[in-house]
């Protein structure tokens, strides 16, 4: 058991807490948190010894304007640090691409660099705080500039501490922002896998992403079902490439949505943790016990968040937030209440990360392991979801696996079918969506949106052109035909993306020379 945050534990009128998760005698059927399946928990304590990480994603504009946004957020008690990159950065184009035009800084952060990853982490110690970055086609060349601008600070890579997105099947699914096709994305998702496993221990290779599939509108059990199939996919593959289970499945995380339904949303976490469970069990055998325990990191539903009378979403993003803690997320983000109208401003950004901390410090929530595990009604939700996952799970391995499947367009087609279901009901008057068919009213009220830097793109586009006139041009050019080179000779490709960063290449330069020989791809839309 680990340290404690407190030495008492009592509820707000002074009564006692357990201390642990332990099942009480009249819920004796389910196990302990802290041990498989990990129902109820990853952890014997919870939160009670370590609090979630309280990390809000935030990009915008230039490096230099986020660096400042993310100081505000640290310094308001933010834990770490969660990155969004533009447009242009997701699909590995330059900021000066002439297909970048109008979209530079636009949605995040615009990175082309390393010097542009330097001044994203101005001043912010990489050996001491942990970094997500929502990156997944670059993922390899946004990681290797981050463990550059690591070690120009001074930091190893046996110190580096964080996680990058790097799941390309469910931007296939649901997200679109993939460039090459599914064989040699595999291929740069299994060398982060072997690099880092010996290189940067600390560090999540992956974050296996369900947040996308049910934010394109999924239920439940599709999210829950379709992300542990793509999860499957990545350990064969990683398997196939000649790694052990325990190389790498204790650096695999998670990443789900948090959606409106309270007690389904408790009850799907507390089913993937068993599923993930079980199915590694069955199928790997491994030795390490970490490599069957399934952590993850929690945002709260952008989907359900309305432009009318957009205040209300502080209400959705507490009830999401809460029912993520309840269920056991190992990181959260919250959204702004602002999201359907703009990028947050400095002010719903601070409420945003002040909702998670009311809930950490005065709702309660943190205080007890699992505190709904037993409640007939989750328990039959958590039972029910974990087995219509399961059978998911299995008709998608009928169709060959999730690659094959997502070639064929099938889970596209699902969550389609799914999303206008939902639409429908909502345009019916079947649902109601509070301020769209349901407590309709004029509103008076102006939310103030950010605003982006309309240079921007001129000023990306001048430091890169003043980048490539000062680096050294021999050297670089040298590093970009030992990462073809590495392509053609079935090298992990990893070690010359590094190189290749450090020699200042940008980051189209690099993924130009990926693309001359992996090719592109066009996803079928499930229809």
């Amino acid at each position: 058991m680990g340290d404690l945050r407190k030495d008492t534990w009592d509820s707000l009128s002074g009564l006692p807490l357990p201390l642990t998760g332990k099942a009480a005698e009249n819920t004796s059927r389910l196990s302990d948190a802290g041990s498989p399946p990990y129902t109820r928990g990853i952890h014997e304590t919870m939160y009670r010894s370590r609090l979630w990480t309280m990390r809000q994603y935030a990009g915008f504009s230039s490096a230099k304007e986020t660096n400042e946004r993310f100081k505000l957020l640290l310094e308001r008690g933010q834990m770490g640090l969660s990155v969004a990159f533009d447009l242009p950065t997701q699909l590995g184009m330059d900021a000066d691409d002439e297909l970048s035009f109008g979209e530079v800084g636009k949605v995040g952060v615009s990175i082309s660099s390393v010097e542009d990853m330097k001044e994203l982490y101005d001043g912010i110690p990489l050996d001491k705080v942990s970094s997500s970055m929502t990156i997944n086609s670059p993922a390899m060349i946004l990681l290797a500039m981050y463990i550059v601008a690591a070690e120009e600070q001074g930091a190893s890579m046996d110190q580096l501490k964080g996680t990058i997105q790097n799941d390309i099947l469910k931007e296939y699914i649901a997200r679109g922002t993939y460039v090459f096709p599914p064989k040699p994305s595999m291929r740069l998702i299994t060398d982060i896998f072997e690099y880092c496993a010996e290189n940067v221990p600390k560090w999540n290779t992956i974050s296996i992403s369900g947040y996308h599939i049910r934010e394109a509108g999924s239920t439940a059990v599709q999210e829950l079902a379709f992300t542990l199939s793509n999860a499957l996919a990545y350990v064969d593959a990683a398997i196939e490439s000649g790694l052990h289970i325990d190389d790498f499945a204790p650096r695999l995380s998670f990443f789900f949505n948090c959606h409106n339904d309270f007690f389904e949303e408790i009850a799907k976490f507390r089913a993937a943790r068993t599923l993930w469970y079980d199915l590694i069990q069955e199928r790997y055998n491994p030795r390490n016990p970490k490599s069957s325990m399934l952590r993850f990191h929690t945002q709260v539903a952008g989907v359900s968040l309305t432009a009318q009378q957009p205040l209300n979403n502080i209400a959705r993003v507490t009830i999401q937030a809460l029912a993520a803690v309840i269920g056991g997320t190992q990181s959260l983000h919250t959204n702004s209440y602002d999201e359907a109208l703009g990028l947050p401003t400095e002010a719903s950004a601070t409420v945003a990360l002040r909702t998670q901390q009311i809930i950490a410090e005065e709702s309660g929530a943190a205080d007890v392991v699992d505190p709904i595990g037993g409640s007939w009604h989750v328990e039959h939700l958590t039972k029910e979801i974990y087995q219509q996952a399961k059978e998911l799970i299995e008709t998608v391995e009928m169709k060959g696996g999730a690659m094959a499947a997502i070639e064929q367009g099938w889970q596209q087609h699902e969550i389609h079918q799914t999303a206008y279901r939902y639409m429908n009901e909502i345009e019916q008057n079947k649902r109601n969506i509070v301020g769209v068919n349901h407590g309709v009213m004029d509103e008076l009220q102006t939310i103030p949106v950010t605003q982006i830097n309309p240079k921007i793109g001129e000023e990306q586009a001048a430091k890169l052109s003043q980048l490539r006139l000062t680096r050294d041009q021999h050297t670089a050019d040298l590093c970009l035909i030992n990462l073809k080179n590495g392509i053609a000779n079935d090298e992990n490709l990893f070690p010359h993306v590094i190189d290749a960063v450090r020699a200042r290449c940008t980051l189209g330069e690099i993924m130009n020379v990926m693309k001359d020989d992996f090719g592109t791809y066009m996803a079928p839309s499930g229809f």
